[in-house]
């Protein structure tokens, strides 16, 4: 089960790159998530419908017979473009948290800095992961995140003994 609104801001920032179908919309999706969800036909045409007709989106010119893709309208991409500040936004505001809970709550001294500075650099590398890269800057930060994350669990394991 995924989030209220995540199918409909996932298929929006697809179309945003290049009208699409249905079909081909599911298969990038399942695609970005390395084949762990790819989202149904019954969840995706009804809402294809509804955007369509909230006006967000609109048929593409057909150029290939037989294969309906969408685009977005003008008021499609200014919803998007809407629904993405608002997710940083919550993003921001998910950072402030981490930085009143690690920062103060949790620990005082080093280790909650520490913690602090963790966490917000987490939160600016999840951001802009989010952006177009290219697949060697993705794979750099790939590597990273597996190596920070595997020290994290050793010592994590050592402090529990």
């Amino acid at each position: 089960m995924v989030p209220k609104g995540f199918l409909r801001f996932q298929l929006l920032k697809k179309l945003s790159e290049k009208p699409m179908s249905g079909s081909e919309i599911m298969t990038e999706l399942e695609n970005d998530t390395k084949g762990c969800w790819r989202p149904s036909p019954g969840s995706i045409y009804p809402l294809l419908a509804w955007l369509q007709d909230q006006n967000l989106i609109k048929e593409a010119e057909q150029t290939e017979p037989g294969i309906r893709r969408y685009a977005l309208t003008d008021s499609g991409k200014a919803f998007l473009e809407s629904e993405t500040r608002s997710r940083d936004e919550i993003s921001k505001h998910m950072e402030n948290l981490g930085k009143m809970w690690y920062g103060t709550h949790r620990e005082k001294g080093e280790g909650g800095r520490l913690a602090g500075d963790f966490f917000r650099a987490s939160g600016d590398l999840h951001r802009e992961l989010r952006k177009a890269h290219s697949k060697e800057e993705l794979e750099e930060a790939k590597k990273s995140l597996e190596e920070i994350t595997r020290q994290i669990q050793a010592i994590t394991s050592r402090l529990k003994g």
